[in-house]
C-alpha cells in the first residue's frame, strides 16, 4: 500500500472489505465443518472479477507505493527549500505520510521475519 493509500479512505476501505470477506469465508467454513458437510464452492471463491494477486506481487506493489510516497515527500520538501510557493503544512503532511508508510513497512518486515524464524525453529 502506498503512503497515500494508507491514509486515504480508499485504501482503508479496500483492506476492510478484504478483511470482511475473509471473515465471511472462515465463518462459512466453520459452519460447514461443524455440520460435517463440505463447504459450498462459493465460500472458497472470491466475489471480485479480478484474479487474485500473488503475495510477491502484492508486496512488490506495496513497496513501490511506499517508495513513491517517499519520493513525493522529497520533491515537496525540495520545492519548499528552493523557496517555491509550497505550504509548510503540505510539506509536513507529506513527510509524516512517508514516515508512517515506512514504519508500517518496517513492522510488516519484522512480523515476516518473526514468522519465518518461528517456522524454521519448529521441530520436524
Amino acid at each position: 500500500m502506498s503512503v497515500s493509500s494508507i491514509g486515504s479512505a480508499g485504501g482503508i476501505d479496500r483492506v476492510m472489505a478484504l478483511r470482511a470477506q475473509i471473515l465471511e469465508q472462515n465463518q462459512a467454513l466453520g459452519r460447514a465443518n461443524a455440520v460435517g458437510v463440505a463447504a459450498p464452492a462459493t465460500a472458497l471463491t472470491t466475489t471480485t472479477a479480478a484474479p487474485a494477486a500473488s503475495f510477491t506481487d502484492t508486496m512488490s506493489q506495496a513497496l513501490a507505493q511506499v517508495n513513491a510516497g517517499e519520493v513525493q515527500a522529497d520533491k515537496v520538501s525540495e520545492s519548499y527549500e528552493r523557496g517555491e510557493t509550497v505550504d509548510i503544512a503540505k510539506v509536513m503532511l507529506a513527510r509524516q505520510q512517508a514516515s508512517v508508510g515506512f514504519e508500517a513497512t518496517l513492522q510488516v518486515r519484522n512480523k515476516l521475519l518473526s514468522a519465518y524464524k518461528d517456522i524454521m525453529s519448529m521441530p520436524v
